[in-house]
């Protein structure tokens, strides 16, 4: 879509979704765009000068966007931490868009990293019914399949474990890397004979990437994949790339200790992304992923 239409196109969904006409000067590329071309969107209403983030894609995003969308909401209903808000979510046929408010974001600091930890825990702390999420999302391009369960083991056996395997497979990746992640999933039980995990709603995929912080040092959180999980799954994954602050964890764990053996937990629940980033980019994910299976494989 050409920078002029993507103007037209996004000032129209804007005014229409705000009721305020809203004529869009620019479309400036930003970062942020991993999967979708990510945009700061510039212009003027009536009542002043407004800027806003937005994501284009073709419109076979539009499934991504909404579930995007469907992620911020429920983050956003929990009232423990900050997301960005929905503006205007479409799509013309050709392409699909999703506007958020725009932020001033910086950096994590110790401060607000701590800041982080604490709301973290508090929305881990808020008692879920079930297991797992009412619809199909997405973990980064790849589907993460959902539906509700009583039991977390099995849940995350079949729907994250096996999912990305049943795709290592359909990728071609090596044969002995996914009968070892199968010989994997059947043993894990060994890593919960201690360990009973409260029902959570999980952002899902909270990567040093998807967290900043407002200038004020209010901690913000986006594109998550969210469901409901073992909290240590959002801990996992906040260390499996690094970047976040050492006061990050004091805080969390100040708030909500964790149980003995989060250790090996922790690398149990990061082979899901480390399968999901072989599985999208191959290289060297697949020898982390082969690595990580038998590492675990020799705790059980």
């Amino acid at each position: 879509m050409r920078p002029d239409a993507v103007s037209r196109t996004l000032g129209r969904a804007i005014s229409d979704a705000t009721q305020i006409h809203f004529e869009a000067a620019s479309a400036e590329a930003v970062g942020g765009g991993c999967i979708h071309t990510a945009l700061r969107i510039a212009g003027d209403t009536a009542e002043g000068a407004r800027t806003y983030f937005a994501k284009v894609n073709q419109a076979s995003s539009a499934a991504l966007f909404a579930a995007e969308a469907d992620g911020l909401a429920a983050i956003r209903e929990a009232k423990a931490l900050r997301v960005p808000a929905e503006v205007a979510r479409g799509d013309d046929g050709e392409h699909a868009w999703l506007v958020l408010e725009w932020l001033e974001l910086v950096p994590l600091s110790g401060a607000s990293g701590a800041r982080l930890g604490s709301a973290l825990a508090a929305q881990h702390g808020i008692p879920r019914e079930k297991f797992g999420w009412a619809s199909d999302n997405f973990i980064g391009a790849s589907p993460q399949v959902n539906g509700w369960s009583d039991e977390w083991l099995p849940f995350w056996r079949e729907k994250r474990l096996h999912a990305q395997l049943r795709l290592a497979a359909h990728n071609r990746l090596p044969s002995r890397m996914i009968d070892r992640g199968e010989r994997l999933a059947a043993d894990c039980e060994a890593f919960f004979r201690h360990h009973h995990p409260v029902k959570s709603l999980l952002h899902g995929d909270l990567w040093s990437g998807n967290a900043a912080a407002l200038p004020d040092g209010t901690p913000v959180v986006f594109d998550p994949a969210v469901y409901v999980g073992d909290r240590e799954a959002d801990l996992a994954m906040t260390e499996l790339f690094g970047g976040f602050p050492k006061d990050f964890h004091a805080a969390y764990r100040s708030a909500f200790p964790l149980d003995d053996g989060y250790a090996v937990r922790r690398d149990l629940y990061n082979v899901y992304h480390v399968l999901n980033h072989a599985n999208l980019f191959a290289g060297g994910y697949v020898r982390q992923a082969e690595q990580s299976i038998e590492r675990l494989l020799a705790e059980t």
